[in-house]
C-alpha cells in the first residue's frame, strides 16, 4: 500500500481491490474479518492491478476501511434498470447511518453468512434527506446478488455497513478540482454517486449549506449495448440541466439493435481509446472503475497523455 499526494488531495481517496457495485461474494471467514485496519489516511491509493486467485468480498477488502456502524434497513423501492440489473432503494433505520460517494456496503441478508459487497449509486445527499440510499445489483449466482433477483420484495429487511476508500468528499476549503469519470459495464454505480454527489453541490450554490464549490466533470461510459448502460436518461437530462459544467459519452462495443433516438447523439461505437480522451488535462482527478483490463488499458492512456499516477484513482473486484 502506497500514500501518495496527502497534502494536495486532502478529500479524494483511492483504492483497487475493493468490491465494485453489483457483484456480490460468497465467504466463509468469520465475520470478524470485517474489522481488518483501519487505515483512513486523506488520500490512498494502490497500484497493484491484478490478484493470482479469486477472493471473495470479504478477502479482497479485508484492508480497506470500515465503519464500525452496522445498520439496518428496508427495501421500500425497486425497479428493473435492465434484464439483468435491479436497483433497490432501502430506507435506513439509523439516523447517524453516512457514507461518501463512491463508497459500497457490506451487504447482509437474511439467512446466510455470505456476505455482498455493492457500491452504492445514489448520493450522500439523498441520504441526508430522505434516509435512503440505493444499489444497483447485477444478477449472479451468489447468495446475496441472487436473493436480490429472487426473493427481495418490497419491505425486505437487510443489514448494512459502509467501507471503502474510493470516494470523493470536498471540503469546504478545497479548491476546485475537474473531474474525469470513465466507467465500464456495473462499474458505473460508485462513479454515479460521485456524480450525483457533484450536482447536490451545483444544487446547494449559494446557500449556507454548501462553501465548496465543484468544478466541471466528464463522463465515459462503456457497455455492450445501449440497453446495458444504467441511468442513461438521467445522466443525459443532469449534462442538459448542467451544460458546460457536466458532460457525458456512452461507448458501445456490440451493438446489434438501433440506438434509440433520444440517446443516439450520446452514444459511440467502440471501446474508450486514448483518441477518445485525447482532451483530458493533466490537472483532472481522473476516477475509473470497471473491469480489470479496462483499467489497466485507461490508465496507461492517461499516462501517456501526461496526467500524474496520483491523480488516476481506481476500484476495481472482479
Amino acid at each position: 500500500m502506497t500514500l501518495a499526494g496527502a497534502a494536495l488531495w486532502p478529500m479524494f481517496r483511492g483504492a483497487v481491490m475493493g468490491p465494485v457495485a453489483c457483484l456480490s461474494c460468497s465467504s466463509v471467514l468469520s465475520l470478524q474479518l470485517l474489522s481488518g485496519p483501519r487505515i483512513h489516511s486523506r488520500f490512498r491509493s494502490t497500484r497493484v492491478m491484478s490478484s493470482v486467485r479469486k477472493t471473495n468480498h470479504l478477502e479482497r477488502t479485508v484492508n480497506n476501511f470500515r465503519q464500525e456502524m452496522i445498520a439496518q434497513a428496508k427495501v421500500c423501492g425497486i425497479v428493473h434498470e435492465s434484464e439483468t440489473v435491479k436497483r433497490l432503494r432501502l430506507v435506513v433505520m439509523n439516523k447517524d447511518f453516512a457514507f461518501k460517494a463512491g463508497q459500497w456496503v457490506d451487504f447482509f441478508i437474511p439467512g446466510t453468512s455470505q456476505v455482498g459487497g455493492f457500491s452504492i449509486c445514489s448520493s450522500p445527499g439523498l441520504l441526508e434527506r430522505e434516509s435512503v440510499l440505493e444499489l444497483a445489483v447485477k444478477y449472479s449466482k451468489h447468495p446475496p446478488a441472487n436473493w436480490v433477483h429472487t426473493q427481495c420484495d418490497v419491505g425486505s429487511e437487510v443489514t448494512l455497513r459502509v467501507g471503502g476508500d474510493f470516494f470523493f468528499d470536498p471540503q469546504p476549503s478545497d479548491s476546485p478540482v475537474n473531474l474525469l469519470l470513465v466507467a465500464g459495464g456495473v462499474g458505473i454505480n460508485p462513479l454515479y454517486s460521485i456524480l450525483l454527489h457533484v450536482v447536490d453541490l451545483h444544487r446547494l450554490q449559494g446557500s449556507k449549506y454548501c462553501k465548496y464549490k465543484p468544478g466541471s466533470v466528464h463522463l465515459y461510459y462503456s457497455a455492450k449495448n445501449t440497453d446495458e448502460l444504467l441511468f442513461k436518461r438521467n445522466i443525459i437530462n443532469l449534462a442538459k440541466e448542467f451544460s458546460g459544467k457536466i458532460s457525458c459519452h456512452f461507448h458501445v462495443t456490440q451493438q446489434s439493435f438501433e440506438i434509440p433516438a433520444d440517446i443516439h447523439p450520446y452514444v459511440t461505437a467502440g471501446r474508450i481509446s486514448e483518441r477518445t480522451l485525447a482532451h483530458v488535462s493533466k490537472d483532472n482527478l481522473c476516477y475509473i472503475c470497471g473491469p480489470p483490463p479496462m483499467i489497466e488499458a485507461v490508465s496507461q492512456q492517461l499516462e501517456k497523455l501526461g496526467v500524474p499516477k496520483e491523480r488516476i484513482i481506481f476500484e476495481k473486484w472482479w
